[in-house]
């Protein structure tokens, strides 16, 4: 058995609800939040668009794992962007002190909610569909995750419930503070 973890971390689409449901979640545990994209752009000045729009998705999936491998944080919820699961280094240092959870969501679902896909600020390929980012990153939110939650069809406050759940079966990881 791994020792318990302090930190709770979101991985999944765009649309999933890693910040909405990361708040609810975070206030009904007790704990801090953080929104790793909300961190990006305001180190580097600027909206994640306007880092795709001139240095490319390479270049903000390079900046993000920069960050992630750098974030120091101690009981928190956090969000990460979409295409955290691109950076092997960076899932290592999330999951050194935190429960990796994938919040997943239906293509379906996630088409109604992301409606913005050319202004939104998501790291992927010129053209790239969103049903292509979907397929090609669902693979790697599988891979990563220790404990996943389809989410897709809950409100934010039973999405919360869902996952505090899931952390609560037999086999999940465990956080350090108590699930209330």
């Amino acid at each position: 058995m791994t020792a318990a973890r302090h930190n709770l971390v979101l991985i999944g689409m765009p649309g999933a609800g890693k910040s909405t449901l990361g708040r609810h979640l975070a206030e009904r545990l007790g704990l801090g939040f953080t929104d790793t994209d909300t961190l990006i752009e305001s180190a580097a000045g600027t909206t994640l668009q306007t880092i795709v729009d001139e240095r490319g998705h390479r270049a903000l999936r390079a900046l993000e794992a920069e960050h992630l491998v750098e974030l120091r944080r101690r009981g928190h919820v956090i969000a990460t962007g979409g295409s955290a699961v691109y950076s092997p280094e960076a899932m290592a240092a999330l999951r050194s002190d935190g429960i990796i959870i994938h919040l997943h969501a239906d293509l379906a679902i996630i088409q109604a909610r992301v409606t913005d896909v050319d202004t939104r600020g998501l790291a992927r390929a010129a053209g790239q569909s969103l049903e292509d980012l979907y397929t090609e990153r669902e693979a790697l939110y599988r891979d990563y995750a220790e404990v996943s939650v389809d989410v897709g069809p809950l409100s934010t406050a039973a999405g919360a419930e869902a996952v505090i759940a899931a952390l609560h079966a037999p086999r999940a990881p465990r956080l350090a503070s108590p699930l209330a």
